[in-house]
């Protein structure tokens, strides 16, 4: 189980790695690149939902690190503000901005150490690509918007990421009904 009796994650010799893909993004400016698209009315209201969902669960996270497109960036500073923590910190990585999932792999194995939980925010479909490299036991056909999918990776540090065992731990999203695995 990977809560402990405190109703909050219990983390040993281990990190954990939460797996976000930005909000429900606006459509109405076609004129604006793929890149500049801002989050819709439904994204500014899912992500803040989302990170009080970890909250609620006692799911500290360490580090932001993001995509640097408009709608993974205001997903990654809506997080920040529920968390209380400056999105001055929040790390962009160019690279998960249509992201492979060896663009995913690098990312996690360049994280400090001293993280013991990140989240990063990215976008499909290279996010549900990946995510489905992390565990045989949960697979998903399509990552909604504002989805978290979290895995407990069995290390010390992220170097190892890619090598390291990983046990599924949970995922969410803002129209789940039930969540799974809390």
């Amino acid at each position: 189980m990977p809560f402990n009796k405190n109703n909050s994650i219990d983390i040993k010799e281990s990190k954990i790695l939460l797996v976000v893909r930005h909000a429900k993004s606006s459509w109405e400016l076609g004129t604006l690149s793929d890149f500049e698209r801002p989050l819709n009315d439904r994204g500014k209201k899912d992500a803040p939902m989302m990170a009080k969902r970890l909250l609620d669960k006692k799911i500290k996270i360490d580090a932001f690190v993001s995509s640097p497109a408009k709608r993974a960036k205001k997903t990654a500073e809506l997080f920040c503000e529920q968390y209380k923590q400056p999105i001055e910190s929040i790390e962009f990585i160019a690279s998960l901005y249509h992201a492979g999932i060896d663009d995913f792999y690098s990312a996690a194995e360049q994280l400090d150490d001293r993280f013991e939980t990140v989240a990063i925010f990215s976008h499909n479909p290279g996010i549900t690509y990946f995510v489905n490299t992390l565990s045989e036991q949960f697979q998903i056909d399509d990552m909604p918007t504002c989805g978290i999918f979290g895995i407990r990776v069995q290390t010390k540090k992220w170097a190892d990421f890619k090598s390291a065992d990983k046990e599924f731990i949970f995922f969410d999203y803002p129209k789940n009904i039930k969540i799974i695995n809390f």
